[in-house]
């Protein structure tokens, strides 16, 4: 590497359509250039749209063994690296190229257009079948498939992924490469043979919890609440629902593209007024990893009735509030890992979006604040968290905060513990 090209590098995402690939890319791109280094990602995909006017979304024009298409792909890589070694060359730091480059050819191809500069391929990876089905949806919902109906669109994109698996080729040759599970922000495997530019930063970013807005709100009062019990199913109180309505007043000026919340009927009814009041398009994901701990035998009763009838649980829960597991239930300490999960599956889903909501309960909340900010496990099962009350989270690698703020009148709050 010559002298002028010290400091520049070019990171060649790699993987299977719907593995988070952008989502990498442009996270990459953003907290970059807040360290001051300039960065640009050249993404195929949008090259290919500006280019060619006719509808490019059908399968088989990925079809390798369609050479019509394969000379339009193939051109529109080439001005892509001609573009991102351009860039280089006229001062850039850092160069994404952003498409799947899942064969070793292409990655040849990369390669030789980029000799002289130091090459980073990261794949990216996602294995979980429920994150695949929701990722191809969500790319189903994209205006170049608006002639397609959603199922049609499912099923094409489907095909399309199916033909990029044809010509899938593990690395080999490649002197730099990573390879990342995108959905749990972990490296699997890092293989460097060159001292590349920025490293640590770009893994430093890769491996981290990654929110710009994270909203963190516990449902409305529900009719467990008023009669003391834990667990269970039920609705929202009518107080409940006026409470759910004020929410989506505090939050019609902000944008939520994406609002997540459990399978039970007290978060989907509080997220629906939050997403019928939004200003911009809005959807609700609910994820079963969000759902409230499980209690066991004792769903459905109150504490007094825990402790006058199972005295043994009751006391031993008391002890030790996190390792305890109810009898037939589990415990904060067995929902860490589903919770872990539900964390990733979320962010995974909104992407880069810039404010992103999750509607759970007392339990699962006091864990979801626990995977941001550090507390003692023992301390877990204590973390306050109101009816009345949500927590605004920040966690970047430039930002960390964390604010308990009122989307209601004070002195409203109560609820059940969890």
């Amino acid at each position: 590497m010559s002298d002028m090209n010290h400091g520049k590098v070019c990171l060649v995402m790699v993987g299977l359509p719907a593995r988070g690939k952008s989502t990498i890319a442009a996270r990459l791109q953003e907290n970059l250039e807040k360290n001051r280094i300039l960065t640009a990602v050249f993404n195929n995909g949008d090259l290919r749209r500006s280019m060619i006017t006719d509808n490019t979304s059908y399968a088989s024009f990925y079809d390798p063994q369609n050479k019509e298409s394969l000379a339009i792909r193939e051109r529109i890589a080439r001005i892509n690296i001609a573009n991102a070694r351009r860039y280089l060359d006229n001062g850039g730091q850092v160069a994404i190229l952003d498409a799947t480059h899942v064969s070793g050819k292409r990655r040849e191809l990369i390669s030789e257009m980029l000799s002289g500069y130091p090459v980073l391929f990261i794949e990216c990876i996602s294995t979980d079948q429920d994150i695949l089905e929701a990722s191809i949806a969500k790319k189903a919902t994209l205006s170049e498939f608006e002639h397609l109906t959603f199922e049609e669109a499912k099923a094409s994109f489907k095909k399309r992924i199916a033909y990029y698996e044809h010509i899938y080729t593990p690395f080999s040759w490649e002197g730099n490469t990573v390879r990342f599970d995108s959905l749990n922000n972990r490296i699997l495997q890092a293989r460097i043979s060159e001292a590349i530019p920025h490293y640590e930063q770009i893994r430093d970013l890769l491996v981290t919890d990654s929110v710009k807005n994270l909203f963190l709100l516990r449902h409305a009062e529900s009719e467990d609440n008023v009669l003391n019990r834990i667990g269970g199913d039920a609705p929202l109180t009518a107080r409940g629902r006026g409470q759910a309505e004020r929410l989506g007043s505090h939050f019609r000026d902000t944008c939520l593209p994406y609002i997540f919340c459990s399978g039970k009927r007290r978060t989907i009814q509080t997220s629906e007024p939050i997403c019928r009041q939004q200003q911009c398009d809005s959807i609700v994901i609910s994820l079963a990893e969000f759902d409230e701990i499980d209690s066991g035998v004792c769903e459905g009763m109150s504490y007094q009735e825990i402790k006058e009838k199972m005295p043994d649980v009751y006391m031993s829960r008391l002890r030790d509030k996190y390792n305890y597991i109810y009898p037939q239930g589990e415990g904060y300490v067995t929902m860490r890992p589903r919770i872990d999960r539900g964390i990733k599956k979320a962010l995974f889903l909104s992407g880069n979006a810039e404010n992103v909501a999750i509607i759970g309960h007392r339990a699962v909340n006091r864990m979801i604040l626990s995977h941001f900010l550090y507390r003692r496990m023992e301390d877990v099962p204590y973390i306050y968290v109101p009816l009345e009350r949500y927590y605004h989270i920040v966690s970047t690698q430039q930002k960390k905060l964390f604010e308990l703020k009122w989307f209601t009148d004070p002195g409203e709050e109560h609820g059940l513990d969890g």
